[in-house]
């Protein structure tokens, strides 16, 4: 038998065992039985839902044609380099001759625009040779920074396992410093996420958020510990602004993580708090690079009523947030990433040309984020196999390889 002729419960078992998970570890993550695992595996249960499919192959880190057996050709704009970039985290020398801070900062601003903007490939290409120069540069911040860049990549590769190894490297990285570990959070809670321990991500992420923003902004926090947090944050000239900014920030990523784990209600509040931030939050230099502000908060608001399974409400949300006039000043990256999640509302509701024209307009922003993505591939399989398929999505599903 070869391995196309594989039946699917074999290649389920077969990428299980190459993402060193066992039995029980898969059904965990599924949130099914180890024996429901064991039957698909052993071809005891059919695996005809694909929906089921899409789910597995999110949690095994493939594609959903891959299990399928079904032949991909090869995106031209996939990224290849990630071993560089394992190797490079895996080296713990440090260059001959580091470069000078300035320079050091200019090449960290040059891979955040990079990243901002979607350009994947190219950034792949960079951060071996930046991580190299920002182990050996001597500024805890630059090498917070290189970290995430490199955590927030990976997380879109899929590589959520690297992803998580990098956020942490953030976070020793940061040491003491309140903000700056802050920031290092930021990328931990959504490395966890793409790993789907929403929960773990919940619990990891709140706690950073309370010591960077003021006593109006949380529940249950002193007043005399505030006020030292904002010194702390204005001795390091961070600015109270950027406290707010990534606290913010963090607010919203645990309520995506809330969301995730079915916690609704809680959800809503955190979501209800980071507007409560993001209405206070006044002409700021976005030195830590978390777009945040009141267009940011009401993008994940419209992704967390999407969760709980109210997709319509989700996409009457999305048509009017993305007339604001905030829409248009994020990053490539942001509103293409945004818009993959919103097709995937649409679908829900059984919109698949509001699900192609979300996917299309993705492309539109920002390419890498549909073309070079696990994620964004497996909602364009799911769009195209409508009947006709929508002419824009059949057109990236050509392009990311998945039509014979």
């Amino acid at each position: 038998m070869t391995g196309d002729d594989l039946p699917i419960g074999r290649r389920v078992a077969r990428w299980r065992v190459r993402r060193q998970m066992t039995q029980q570890m898969l059904a965990d993550r599924l949130r099914r039985s180890k024996s429901w695992v064991d039957k698909i595996e052993r071809g005891a249960r059919t695996l005809d839902r694909y929906s089921v499919i899409q789910e597995l192959a999110h949690v095994l880190r493939v594609d959903p044609e891959v299990l399928l057996g079904q032949p991909q050709g090869t995106p031209a704009s996939t990224p290849d380099g990630v071993d560089d970039i394992r190797a490079a985290l895996a080296r713990y020398d440090t260059p001959q001759a580091p470069p000078q801070t300035d320079e050091l900062r200019r090449q960290v601003g040059h891979a955040w625009l990079t990243y901002q903007h979607a350009h994947y490939g190219q950034l792949v290409r960079l951060l071996p040779g930046l991580l190299d120069a920002a182990q050996g540069g001597g500024s805890a911040e630059l090498l917070v920074q290189a970290y995430r860049i490199t955590s927030s990549l990976l997380v879109k590769l899929g590589e959520a396992d690297l992803a998580w190894l990098a956020a942490d490297r953030a976070m020793s990285a940061a040491g003491d410093g309140p903000l700056l570990a802050a920031t290092a959070t930021i990328s931990v809670g959504q490395a966890l996420r793409a790993q789907d321990r929403d929960r773990l991500a919940l619990a990891v992420l709140l706690p950073a958020a309370n010591p960077v923003l003021p006593q109006s902004s949380h529940c249950g926090g002193q007043e005399s510990g505030d006020r030292t947090a904002r010194k702390i944050l204005d001795h390091q000239g961070q600015g109270e602004h950027r406290g707010r900014a990534v606290g913010g920030t963090l607010l919203v990523q645990a309520a995506l993580a809330a969301a995730g784990c079915g916690e609704h209600r809680r959800a809503d509040e955190l979501t209800d708090r980071a507007a409560g931030v993001a209405a206070n939050l006044r002409g700021y230099d976005d030195t830590h690079r978390t777009s945040f502000g009141p267009v940011a908060v009401e993008l994940a608001r419209v992704l967390v009523v999407a969760s709980r399974g109210d997709a319509v409400e989700a996409v009457r949300r999305h048509a009017i947030v993305v007339r604001r006039e905030g829409w248009r000043r994020l990053p490539a990256e942001y509103r293409g990433a945004y818009l993959v999640d919103v097709a995937r509302a649409y679908l829900q509701v059984g919109d698949v040309r509001g699900a192609a024209r979300a996917l299309v307009d993705a492309d539109s922003v920002a390419p890498g984020e549909v073309r070079c993505r696990p994620l964004a591939r497996t909602v364009i399989a799911d769009v195209a196999r409508a009947q006709p398929a929508p002419a824009g999505v059949a057109r990236l599903a050509t392009l990311v390889g998945l039509t014979r």
